[in-house]
């Protein structure tokens, strides 16, 4: 059988997750992709044999030409925050299981997703988009306000606005960044950050648990430490459920975050429906003590998931990033790829950026300088491993 997975740069998901679950489940895998060289560099020492094959993955007009010319699919996937709709478009041409398209770009597209939910009844946030180049001048939002790229990930150009002046400034700022981008401007949520793993085969949905995020201090939204919760209030995950419900999520992985705020209302910030990224999804297969990775291709091959998939429960996990805190090379950092387990704690670190790398100060989740996992059976132990691993190693970096 023929999985054709679609990728922009390469991930420790489909590295040390769905490559090895392929082999696993015994499927031919092809990467599509328009950074080729980037994945066989990735993959040179894998151990799990994939074709490359270049390709525009954000057109999916190509990528069905591509695709026609090549080996017949029986599954076609991606794990890409920038590649569902296109992914969903491609399986659903060539009658694949394939999740709905239009769900899809309403979790992508952030304004799109407040429109529909304020359509739906379900929650009204108040939001407005600036086509790129355009001033916001005249707009009248609750202060302090969200800004952020409408199609954008890992909190990049996403901050805390205060006034309109403020408001104007920020916008021209981002603007020249990404100069063909949309922008939100939208009601700022109060509350603790919180996320909701589902897992769903069109028919049936698990909901797998979620994590508490503690963000860095504003204007900025670093998420710094997750820690696991086997399972959020019911009336918090029946809230989140008919939001996912509404915007047409079922098929696949989703990574949903959401604020609660004091009066417990569940309210979303954003919907990544794919599966938790930055190794949170190695954590959480370790988590579960689920094969995680081959459940979701099993979703997209067609095949019912089990009624009860035996997740264990009682684990807990902390995961946090080792952030830099000023621009300049990495000179020191830890070995890369190091796991332990030991007095029942399962601990992990791997590298974000490689050492030698300069970088820019970007106050966003691109500061990361690695990442650091432990799971076990209780909280103290699991934030006492993390704490432990990072006081004992060095990171530095030189201006």
């Amino acid at each position: 059988m023929r999985l054709y997975l679609l990728a922009l740069n390469p991930t420790d998901s489909v590295t040390h997750g769905f490559l090895p679950a392929a082999a696993r489940l015994g499927l031919d895998v092809t990467v599509l992709t328009d950074h080729v060289e980037d994945h066989q560099r990735a993959y040179a020492d894998a151990g799990f044999p994939c074709e490359l094959l270049e390709c525009d993955v954000q057109d999916f007009r190509e990528v069905i030409g591509a695709i026609s010319q090549h080996h017949a699919p029986d599954v076609v996937f991606s794990n890409s925050d920038h590649l569902q709709t296109q992914t969903a478009l491609v399986a659903d041409y060539f009658g694949l299981p394939a999740k709905d398209w239009k769900a899809a770009l309403r979790a992508k597209n952030k304004g799109e997703l407040r429109r529909h939910l304020a359509e739906t009844g379900l929650d009204r946030v108040w939001s407005a988009e600036l086509a790129p180049g355009q001033d916001p001048a005249g707009l009248t939002p609750p202060f302090p306000c969200i800004l952020k790229p409408r199609e954008g990930v890992a909190s990049e150009d996403v901050t805390l606005v205060a006034d309109t002046d403020e408001l104007a400034l920020r916008v021209k700022e981002i603007q020249r960044r990404r100069p063909g981008a949309t922008l939100v401007v939208e009601e700022f949520l109060a509350g603790e950050l919180c996320t909701l793993e589902t897992l769903g085969d069109g028919r049936a949905r698990h909901v797998l648990g979620g994590f508490r995020t503690r963000l860095s201090p504003p204007p900025d939204f670093i998420e710094e430490v997750l820690t696991f919760t086997p399972a959020h209030p019911r009336a918090v995950v029946d809230q989140v459920l008919a939001q996912l419900d509404a915007l047409g999520v079922g098929l696949g992985a989703c990574h949903t975050e959401f604020v609660l705020q004091p009066d417990g209302r569940a309210r979303l910030v954003e919907v990544n429906y794919r599966a938790i990224g930055d190794q949170c999804d190695l954590m959480l297969a370790e988590i579960l003590d689920l094969p995680y990775f081959e459940l979701v291709l099993r979703a997209h091959l067609g095949e019912d998931l089990p009624t009860d998939l035996g997740a264990r429960t009682g684990r807990r996990a902390r995961h946090e990033r080792v952030c830099a805190d000023r621009a300049g090379t990495l000179t020191v950092a830890p070995e890369p790829l190091f796991e332990r387990r030991a007095d029942g704690v399962t601990l992990s670190y791997r590298p974000v950026r490689e050492l030698g790398a300069r970088h820019e100060l970007y106050r966003t989740n691109r500061d990361y300088l690695g990442i650091v996992w432990a799971v076990g059976p209780d909280q103290d132990a699991v934030d006492t491993a993390v704490a432990e691993f990072i006081t004992a190693n060095r990171w530095e970096i030189a201006s």
